[in-house]
């Protein structure tokens, strides 16, 4: 048995890269660069003014203008001006060559064709020079980094209608468990409803995962090593819900080592989750998550979700951390990492009073997985924590 920070390297460690990719920009919020992007053109491209006002050159003494023409955003032909001449200026347009400052027009006041100056700016004023935001040849985005709506939009501001990104896995979801039930069904004696699939899958669609295939396989070895081997063929991972642990009906396992999946680890000094099964064949990578369905959300939080990022190419894949004042007394018996579902309220954090690894009731109500380290006995109230935020 490993500890959590051995088994979170490990994932990490045997996170193999996904192919790179072309794709619309458009179409790639949430993935991540495999390229540095280099700016094409200088942000602005031309000197622009900043308000609506009036372009001139500047002159210390200046109290009035003599307005001579116009220029407004998108036109081709910029007027000259010569000093002591004022050009009517619209936000974004093109700065007249002659031109250094820009006074805008609620410090004016117009007579005919004369302007008059009621509060000179300084020199150089409401004007972007060329390549304030970013210049040409220069790293705008590093490979690594999430793309999100405001990326999209500085890249699209360079002329970029499409980039290199890591291609996102096809991830298969295998249940194992002939007691389940899908949900719909009229319930059977002694059976539960199967919910670990559609949890899974709503955790894999939240981090930008949309090639999902849930799979249902009988309790049998023949059937298990069958399903494991067609999901291996078709998927880049594969999560395997149940039947990791030792029990008659638990075929998981052999049916792993009969397809040639590397075990990498195998349980876990935690809890919830202690069985734990991680491992890779080639670049296919292997999950077996406990049954109980708080075990195995946990388990996603903290080696599925950032194994899954690391293959995307983020440098940064497990999920943020912060720290919150505790507000009752925890104590760890078990000498195990514990992850309690827990609630944040500004810089406070309560733990749940329902921690059983079966329990979603709590987990619903969760926005944060307080973290207990293994060498850790007793945390008292008003103590500063550790805990992982549930909302990324």
């Amino acid at each position: 048995m490993i500890s959590v920070a051995q088994a979170q390297k490990s994932v990490i460690d045997n996170a193999a890269l996904l192919p790179k990719q072309k794709v619309e920009l458009s179409a790639s919020s949430n993935q991540f660069l495999a390229q540095d992007i280099i700016a094409p053109i200088s942000l602005p491209p031309f000197r622009q003014s900043a308000m609506d006002g009036y372009a001139f050159i500047y002159d210390a003494n200046c109290t009035s203008l003599k307005v001579v023409g116009k220029v407004q955003a998108g036109a081709v032909e910029v007027p000259k001006l010569k000093k002591g001449e004022g050009i009517r200026i619209f936000t974004g347009a093109a700065v007249p060559a002659e031109a250094d400052t820009v006074i805008i027009q609620e410090h004016t006041k117009s007579e005919g064709d004369q302007l008059l100056i009621e509060k000179l700016p300084a020199k150089g004023a409401n004007i972007r020079p060329i390549g304030e935001q970013i210049e040409k040849g220069n790293v705008v985005l590093k490979q690594g980094h999430q793309v999100n709506e405001a990326s999209i939009g500085f890249m699209a501001g360079l002329g970029l209608t499409e980039i290199e990104v890591y291609r996102k896995p096809k991830v298969a979801v295998l249940m194992t468990g002939d007691e389940l039930q899908a949900p719909g069904s009229e319930l059977k004696p002694n059976h539960i409803y199967e919910s670990n699939g559609i949890m899974l899958k709503s955790a894999l669609k939240r981090i930008g995962i949309d090639s999902i295939a849930l799979l249902k396989v009988e309790d049998t070895l023949e059937a298990t090593i069958k399903m494991v081997k067609n999901a291996l063929e078709n998927a880049d991972a594969l999560l395997v819900s149940g039947g990791i642990s030792v029990g008659d009906y638990d075929f998981v396992q052999e049916a792993l080592i009969t397809n040639e999946v590397e075990e990498h680890f195998y349980k876990v000094n935690q809890k919830p989750g202690k069985p734990l099964w991680f491992g890779t064949k080639e670049d296919k990578s292997v999950f077996g998550l406990p049954g109980n369905p708080a075990s195995s959300l946990t388990a996603f939080y903290v080696y599925v979700l950032p194994h899954l990022r690391a293959r995307m190419g983020s440098l940064d894949p497990f999920l943020p951390q912060h720290k919150a004042r505790l507000t009752t007394t925890i104590k760890n018996i078990h000498n195990k990492t514990l992850f309690l579902k827990a609630g944040v309220n500004r810089d406070e954090i309560t733990p749940y009073t329902d921690q059983a690894s079966s329990m979603l009731n709590t987990y619903a109500l969760s926005n944060a997985l307080l973290l207990v380290p293994e060498e850790k006995e007793l945390l008292n109230e008003g103590d500063w924590v550790t805990y992982i935020d549930l909302n990324f």
